[in-house]
């Protein structure tokens, strides 16, 4: 059997997020069946090499091999770094990932990937000139229950899909916050959308825009409205709507359905996080949207009356992060550009339409957040 392809990661910020990314990435990779890959932490980044050190301590087993850093540059220089994982605020996130991509490093970079389009659709040259891979890290796409859901949703037995909701919301306690906290600090891209917004509008991608049917059209409208918080001006509550429709009469076979969604920072998320209803079933995926570990499927009868119902559970060692590190490690060893999975495509979808968002509610950034405007 030929030995497996080794990818050095260099972490950058020692956050909440890049913890969980580094105990996960650590896991031994046969504990989910993966035998062709696996995951060595070389490099981590912090604005101190104390910092960086009790990091590792605490969620690399202390191990001494990993270079500990006081600044990014400084990961970005390591020889001994494959490519980066970016934890950073998104407000971060477009110098972060430049000043990697022009280091010659491959950039897994965390959601929301941007702070707008075109911040993006720069980095995205900046990769194809330097030839680099770069993808955002939108774990969702890549754990097992996502693949095995895509299995049913387009296998034909459900037809098309017609309707989908889905909601990730949080009570961040907003009231009792620090005006600087990053859920309410527009300085910070602040508020729901950005936050919360890519794990409800994951499920529209993969259900609707990746539907074959669909045939890669992408949304023929997209509304949205903000309830803005007066304590800081960001948005509490986002609700908008994607709609794909056919746009000419010779387009009748192509997919109409919509996709209402919706994000909150002062309430709790409901426990059927994602609902999607299909011409022959209905499929429900319960909260925790991001990482969820089951769904079920209702098999309609000609009727419209439910006539079988099943549910899928998944479990599996670690929290779920690892999966997207296995597909940077497989794109990189196989050459390629981006994931087939998570395309640039979908990123830049992603983006277009919070961009619109936050135009129809009038929530714009501070000066100077937006890199690229």
């Amino acid at each position: 059997m030929a030995q497996p392809f080794v990818f050095r990661w260099g972490v950058i910020s020692t956050g909440r997020i890049a913890s969980c990314f580094v105990k996960d990435a650590l896991v031994d990779p046969k504990t989910r069946d993966v035998h062709d890959v696996v995951h060595k932490i070389t490099a981590v980044g912090s604005r101190s090499v104390a910092k960086a050190d009790e990091f590792i301590a605490e969620f690399a087993g202390g191990d001494k091999s990993i270079k500990a850093y006081g600044s990014y540059t400084e990961v970005f220089a390591d020889k001994n770094v494959d490519g980066v994982y970016i934890g950073t605020p998104h407000t971060f996130h477009y110098d972060n990932a430049l000043e990697a991509i022009k280091a010659k490093k491959h950039v897994l970079c965390e959601k929301p990937v941007t702070c707008n389009g075109a911040e993006l659709r720069s980095l995205l040259a900046a990769a194809k000139e330097h030839g680099v891979f770069f993808m955002e890290a939108l774990w969702t796409r890549f754990q097992p229950l996502t693949k095995e859901f895509k299995k049913v949703a387009e296998s034909g037995v459900l037809g098309d899909p017609l309707a989908l909701q889905a909601d990730l919301s949080g009570d961040f306690g907003i009231n009792s916050l620090p005006k600087t906290h990053r859920i309410l600090d527009p300085a910070l891209g602040g508020g729901g959308l950005l936050d919360l917004g890519p794990y409800p509008l994951i499920w529209a991608i993969v259900a609707l825009y990746e539907h074959p049917s669909n045939r890669g059209a992408k949304p023929s409208s997209i509304s949205g409205t903000m309830l803005k918080t007066p304590l800081t001006g960001v948005d509490r509550s986002t609700s908008f709507t994607v709609t794909f429709s056919p746009t000419s009469p010779s387009d009748k076979n192509m997919l109409a359905a919509q996709a209402v969604l919706s994000t909150n920072i002062n309430a709790q998320s409901y426990q059927t996080g994602v609902i999607i209803r299909y011409e022959r079933g209905i499929i429900t995926i319960p909260a925790p949207i991001f990482c969820p570990k089951s769904f079920t499927v209702q098999y309609y009868n000609g009727k419209g009356v439910v006539e079988r119902e099943e549910t899928r559970r998944f479990e599996y060692t670690g929290s779920g992060w690892h999966f997207q590190a296995d597909e940077v490690a497989r794109c990189v060893r196989d050459g390629k550009a981006q994931s087939e999975l998570w395309g640039h495509d979908k990123s830049l979808l992603e983006m277009d339409i919070f961009d619109e968002v936050r135009r129809q509610g009038d929530y714009k950034f501070p000066p100077g957040v937006e890199r690229v405007v």
